[in-house]
């Protein structure tokens, strides 16, 4: 029923010498805990076994069982993981059901923390391992914008997004909530053009949109065009700008989706039609018409206010 907390260490590795202190001083403070060094290259078929490829690396064991994984020189993390498998030793066996009810539900929410989500091992700037290097690669190269979740620094996410998406390795990758795949399958679809047209591109979006909003002096994003308009909003704030003859142009939001939902966000306005000065949201059709009807509406076009 004890916890027992296994180093996997190696004498030529000064991070470990500074672990083995560290888990002398948690050895002392919580005595019904088994603290135990392994010099991982003195038992190579127990490191392969347990894929210990770096040091130092703790595995932690409760009922015969292990119950989570750490990699590198993290006190503070070692600390915690120590902690908080001590306080839930008085878990009482009627909840067996909950936590792996607990445990989908964060991976569901995990996977959804972003458009595009990557579980990989290290990070994007320091990735662990050669397949999530080569990810990382593929994704910055095609200007994906992505999320991304180091499987080392959880395990039980690491085993249990496994079964959850019936995947066995690692890189992962996420779209929208939905497995794509690992690194065999980013390859292929980046051969093929697919890759493209399925991950996100947040920041080329955004890039387009600055564009557009610059066009020119002054641009209307609207439901149809000056000459026929496709909504009542429009058609009255396009009167509105024709009777101060100054010069605009306009653009055609229902001729193209990706503008439509992103310049919402963009811009913080939910509504359309959009009226921009100089690269600047003035606002809606409200908003003209109280320009308008306060004098203020020439001289914003004008950029003068």
């Amino acid at each position: 029923r004890s916890l027992i907390v296994v180093h996997f260490w190696a004498p030529w590795a000064p991070q470990c010498a500074q672990m083995n202190e560290v888990m002398a001083a948690l050895a002392k403070e919580h005595t019904q805990v088994t603290f135990v060094k392994l010099e991982a290259e003195a038992v190579p078929e127990v490191s392969e076994k347990y894929g210990i490829s770096s040091v130092p690396t703790f595995l932690f064991f409760k009922n015969c069982q292990k119950v989570d994984r750490l990699d590198g020189a993290h006190a503070p993390e070692l600390t915690k993981k120590v902690q908080r498998y001590l306080s839930s030793s008085s878990l009482s066996a009627a909840s067996n059901h909950s936590p792996k009810e607990d445990l989908n539900e964060r991976l569901k929410k995990l996977i959804n923390a972003a458009p595009c989500m990557l579980f990989m091992k290290g990070s994007p700037k320091e990735p662990r391992c050669g397949f999530s290097r080569q990810m990382v690669e593929i994704l910055n190269k095609h200007g994906i914008s992505f999320s991304s979740f180091d499987i080392f620094s959880d395990e039980e996410v690491r085993q249990g997004l496994k079964t959850y998406s019936n995947w066995p390795t690692y890189p992962q990758l996420y779209v929208a909530g939905e497995l794509i795949g690992g690194l065999d399958i980013i390859k292929e679809m980046e051969a093929s053009g697919e890759l493209d047209t399925v991950c996100p591109k947040a920041q080329k979006l955004e890039d387009r949109l600055k564009t557009l909003i610059n066009k020119a002096p002054v641009m209307l994003f609207m439901k149809g065009s000056k000459q026929v308009a496709k909504c009542g909003f429009s058609k009255q704030i396009i009167e509105i700008l024709n009777n101060t003859g100054i010069d605009y142009e306009t653009f055609d939001i229902l001729e193209d989706e990706e503008v439509r939902q992103g310049l919402k966000t963009f811009s913080n306005w939910p509504t359309y039609p959009q009226l921009y000065v100089k690269g600047e949201l003035v606002g809606g059709l409200d908003i003209v018409k109280e320009l308008r009807d306060s004098g203020e509406l020439l001289p914003a076009l004008k950029g003068e206010n």
